[in-house]
C-alpha cells in the first residue's frame, strides 16, 4: 500500500470524489510510520511568478495605485479583526450560556436529591450533559470536517511554512471548528478556546482577503489583486494574530505569536498592519460584550480568557521584589520536565488513536468517554473533598456558579448573602467547596480563582490531588477529535501546582511577608507548566503580561519560559511540532540539519526532470499532466538550456482556455489571456481529466514564452545542502532549479526533498516518501 520514493500527487482540486473517500478510509488503516514522508501534502507558491503578464501589470500601475493597493490591505486587516472578534464574541455568549444552564441544572439537582441521598442521579446528569455536547460537537468534526479537530494552530504553522493543507483555510472548516469548540467547552472537556480562536482567525483573513467564497459560489469582485498565495499568506498570519489578541486580549502578543510560531515571511509594513487587525479584533469583542452584560462602552475584559488585573493597590502581595527570582527557581526545570512528560505521553496516545481509532464512530465514542470521565472523576473528587473554605465578604466573583446564576437572570441581587444556599455543594451553610472552584467551573475561570483567590482559599491536597488528575485528563484530551486548545488546561495545571508551592513556601515564611502570597507562584507555575509543552518564549511573555496587567512580572516570565523550553527540548520536542510530524508534513525549520554540509543539490534533487519547450505541441502537455505516475507541479522550458520555468496551474489554465497556436490545418487562433484568468481560477484549479481536448487540438501547439517564469531561481549541482535549504526556506520557493556547468537543468529540488532529511538519533536520517 506504499508507494515508497514516488512524486507527489497533484492536490489542485480540493473537492474529494467518492473513489478518493474510499481510498482516504482505506489509508486511514495504515499502521503509522514515523519514518516516512507524506506525498499527499503540496505546496503552495509563495514565490511570485513573474511572467510577461504580471511584469506588464505591474509596469501600468502608477504610484497612486499602488497607495491604493496598500489602503485594501489595511482595510482588509481591519475587517479581519472585525469578523475574528465578533466570533469570539458569540464563541464566548454561546459557552456561557450553555455552561450556565449546564451547571445550573445539576447544581439545582444536587440540592434536591442530597436530602433522599440519590447523588447517584446527579452524576448521571452530569456526565449525560457533558456526553450529549461532546457528542454533538464530535460529529460534527468527525463526520463533516476532520481538519476541524483540535486546536488547528500546527495546520496554520504549515500553511503559514508553505505547506497545502487541504481544508484547511475553507468556510465550513470554519463554521465546525466554531461550532465544535462552543460544545467542547460546553461539554465540560479539559480544554481550551484559544486555539479555535487563532486558526477560525486565520480563516476569516483567507477568506475576506479574496473578495469571495468559493464554497457559497459567491464572488464580490473585490480584492482580485491579492487572490494569489504571496498575498494570502499574509493575511492570514494576520488573522492568526487576530485570533490570539481575541483570546487573550494581547494585540502585541498576537503579533508576536505570528512572528515566532508561523510566519516565513516578514518585513515592517506588515508588522503594523497585524497589530492593527489585533487591535480591532479585541475592541470588537470587548465592545460586543459589554453590551451583551448590559454595560455599553465599559470595556473591562481584556480579551475571551480573563485572567483578571493584578491591581497591586488591592493585592498588596503581589508586588515582586527581584529577590523572588531565586524563589521562582523550582519553577524552571519542572515547568520543562512536566511539559515533556504530558507531550511525551500524549505522543503515544496519539499514535495509538492513528492506528486504531481512525473511523469517525469510534472517534466521536471515546469523546463521549472521555466527557463521561471528566464529569465522574470531577464529580467524585468534589464530593470526597473535605476542603470546605468559609464564604468571604469581599468577593461575589471567584465561587463556581455565581457568574452562571447571574447570567440566567434567576437571582435579583449580587450580594453574597443571595448566594450563600447555592454554593456549599456538600460543605456546610456559610462554607464553599474549593475543589468545586476548580471543577465545576470553566477551566478559565478556575485559572482566574487560582490567581486572585485569597490565602487560605485552597488546602495542599486538594491542589496536588487536582494537579495529578486534572493532568492526566488534559493529557487524554488532546487529540480527540474534537475541536479544543491546550492552552488554557496547561495554564490550569501550573496555576495548581504553583499555587501548591507557594503555599508551602508561606508555611515556613511569616505570614505578612511580602512574597508569600500563593497567586503570584500560580502566575509563574503556569507559564512554566504552558512553555514547557508549546515552547514558547517571547510571544507567550508577552501575551501572559498583557492578559494579567501586570509588567513586573515579564522577566521572571521570561527566565521560566526560556528554561522551560531548554529542559523540554532536551527530552522531545513542543506539542505541535509532535502532531506536525506525525502527520509526516513536509514542514521546513529555519535552518538545514546541521551535520548536512556533505549533502549537495545533485543527491537530493529530484531527476529527471520533465521539460517543455518554448512551443510544445498540446498533445504532449496534455499527457504530462495527465500521467498519474508522476503528478508534476512544475516543469522547466529548455530549448536547450534553462530558459524559464512553467506550473502544473498555469497550463491547466491554458488549456481551459483553448490558448493554441493556428495551424496550417487549423482555424484556432491563439486567445489574449490576462493575469485575471489566472485569479478567477484560483484557488481550485480544475483537474486535467476535467477539461476536453479533441484530437485536432491535440496537434496544436502552445506558445509559453508570455506565461513562463523567466527568471527561476537555479543552483548549481555542487551547492551544499544547507545552502540549498536557507535558499529555498528563506524565498518561500516551490521548485528550484537545479543546473549543470552549461546552464542545462539536470534537476529540481522540491520541498519534500529537503524535508526528509532530519536530524534524528543516530544523526542525519533520512525518511522515506511515501503516498499515506
Amino acid at each position: 500500500m506504499f508507494h515508497v520514493g514516488s512524486r507527489s500527487t497533484v492536490d489542485l482540486e480540493e473537492e474529494i470524489t467518492p473513489e478518493e473517500d474510499i481510498v482516504k478510509s482505506r489509508l486511514k488503516e495504515i499502521p503509522h510510520n514515523e519514518k516516512l514522508l507524506s506525498l499527499k501534502y503540496e505546496s503552495l507558491d509563495y514565490d511570485n511568478s513573474e511572467n510577461q503578464l504580471f511584469l506588464e501589470e505591474e509596469r501600468r500601475m502608477s504610484h497612486m495605485g499602488f497607495r491604493c493597493l496598500e489602503i485594501r490591505r489595511w482595510v482588509i486587516c481591519g475587517l479581519i479583526g472585525f469578523l475574528t472578534g465578533l466570533i469570539a464574541c458569540l464563541i464566548d455568549i454561546a459557552v456561557e450560556e450553555l455552561a450556565g444552564y449546564k451547571y445550573s441544572a445539576v447544581k439545582q439537582n444536587i440540592e434536591k436529591f442530597t436530602e433522599f441521598g440519590g447523588l447517584s442521579i446527579s452524576l448521571i446528569l452530569w456526565a449525560a450533559l457533558n456526553s450529549a455536547f461532546v457528542m454533538v460537537g464530535a460529529i460534527a468534526v468527525a463526520f463533516f470536517e476532520p481538519i476541524a479537530a483540535g486546536s488547528g494552530i500546527p495546520q496554520i504553522k504549515c500553511y503559514l511554512n508553505g505547506v497545502k493543507i487541504p481544508c484547511v483555510v475553507r468556510l465550513k472548516t470554519l463554521a465546525i471548528k466554531v461550532f465544535g469548540v462552543i460544545c467542547s467547552v460546553a461539554g465540560g472537556l479539559a480544554v481550551g478556546k484559544e486555539g479555535p480562536m487563532i486558526h477560525s482567525g486565520a480563516v476569516v483573513a483567507a477568506g475576506v482577503s479574496q473578495g469571495r467564497s468559493t464554497s457559497l459560489k459567491k464572488d464580490f469582485k473585490i480584492f482580485e489583486y491579492f487572490r494569489r498565495d504571496t498575498e494570502k499568506r499574509d493575511f492570514v498570519s494576520a488573522g492568526a494574530a487576530a485570533g490570539v489578541s481575541a483570546a487573550f486580549g494581547a494585540p502585541v502578543g498576537g503579533v508576536l505569536f505570528s512572528l515566532e510560531e508561523g510566519a516565513s515571511f516578514w518585513n515592517q509594513m506588515l508588522t503594523w498592519r497585524i497589530f492593527f487587525a489585533s487591535m480591532i479584533s479585541t475592541f470588537t469583542l470587548n465592545f460586543f460584550l459589554s453590551i451583551y452584560h448590559g454595560k455599553p462602552g465599559e470595556l473591562s475584559s481584556p480579551g475571551l480568557i480573563n485572567f483578571g488585573r493584578f491591581d497591586s493597590d488591592k493585592e498588596k502581595n503581589f508586588d515582586y521584589i527581584p529577590f523572588e527570582s531565586f524563589l521562582f527557581f523550582p519553577y524552571y526545570f519542572p515547568g520543562g520536565m512536566l511539559g515533556a512528560l504530558f507531550n511525551v505521553i500524549n505522543y503515544w496516545l496519539t499514535i495509538f488513536r492513528i492506528r486504531y481509532i481512525h473511523r469517525p464512530c469510534l472517534q466521536v465514542m471515546e469523546a463521549m468517554l472521555v466527557a463521561a470521565v471528566t464529569a465522574t472523576v470531577a464529580f467524585a473528587m468534589i464530593y470526597f473533598s473535605n476542603d470546605c473554605q468559609p464564604l468571604g465578604q469581599d468577593s461575589t466573583e471567584e465561587y463556581p456558579l455565581q457568574v452562571f446564576i447571574y447570567l440566567l437572570g434567576s437571582m435579583p441581587n449580587r450580594n453574597v448573602i443571595c448566594y450563600i444556599a447555592h454554593l456549599q455543594l456538600f460543605c456546610a451553610d456559610g462554607e464553599y467547596n474549593s475543589m468545586a472552584t476548580a471543577f465545576f467551573n470553566t477551566p478559565e475561570r478556575s485559572v482566574r480563582s487560582l490567581f486572585h483567590n485569597p490565602p487560605g482559599s485552597y488546602n495542599p491536597l486538594t491542589l496536588g490531588v487536582f494537579t495529578l488528575v486534572y493532568f492526566v485528563l488534559a493529557v487524554w484530551t488532546y487529540g480527540l477529535t474534537v475541536s479544543a486548545g491546550v492552552f488554557i488546561p496547561s495554564l490550569l495545571i501550573g496555576a495548581a501546582w504553583g499555587r501548591l508551592f507557594g503555599i508551602l513556601l508561606s508555611t515556613i515564611t511569616s505570614s505578612q511577608s511580602i512574597w508569600a502570597d500563593p497567586g503570584k507562584y500560580a502566575l509563574i507555575g503556569a507559564a512554566a507548566q504552558l512553555g514547557g509543552i508549546v515552547r514558547m518564549t517571547l510571544s507567550l511573555t508577552v501575551i501572559m503580561v498583557e492578559a494579567t496587567g501586570n509588567v513586573t512580572y515579564g522577566f521572571p516570565i521570561m527566565l521560566v519560559l526560556m528554561t522551560a523550553k531548554i529542559v523540554g527540548d532536551y527530552f522531545i520536542e513542543g506539542l505541535y511540532d509532535i502532531h506536525i510530524k506525525l502527520q509526516s508534513v513536509p514542514f521546513l525549520h529555519w535552518d538545514a540539519p546541521p551535520t548536512s554540509h556533505w549533502l549537495t543539490a545533485r543527491e537530493v534533487m529530484s531527476s529527471p526532470v520533465t521539460c517543455f519547450n518554448r512551443v510544445e505541441r498540446v498533445g504532449r502537455i496534455v499527457d504530462v499532466l495527465s500521467n498519474t505516475s508522476t503528478n508534476h507541479n512544475g516543469f522547466p522550458v529548455v530549448p536547450g538550456k534553462i530558459c524559464g520555468l512553467i506550473l502544473r496551474s498555469q497550463l491547466i489554465v491554458l488549456l481551459k482556455h483553448k490558448v493554441f497556436v493556428e495551424r496550417a490545418s487549423s482555424r484556432l487562433s491563439q486567445r489574449r489571456l490576462q493575469l485575471k484568468d489566472f485569479r478567477d481560477a484560483y484557488p481550485r484549479f480544475p483537474p486535467i481529466q476535467s477539461i476536453h481536448v479533441s484530437q485536432d487540438e491535440r496537434e496544436c501547439m502552445m506558445d509559453l514564452n508570455e506565461f513562463m517564469n523567466p527568471t527561476p531561481y537555479t543552483v548549481p549541482q555542487e551547492t551544499s545542502l544547507p545552502r540549498v535549504f536557507k535558499l529555498f526556506r528563506a524565498l518561500g520557493l516551490r521548485h528550484l532549479v537545479v543546473v549543470d556547468d552549461e546552464n542545462r537543468v539536470v534537476g529540481l529540488v522540491t520541498r519534500k526533498d529537503l524535508a526528509r532529511y532530519h536530524l534524528g538519533k543516530d544523526g542525519l536520517e533520512e525518511l522515506q516518501l511515501a503516498q499515506t
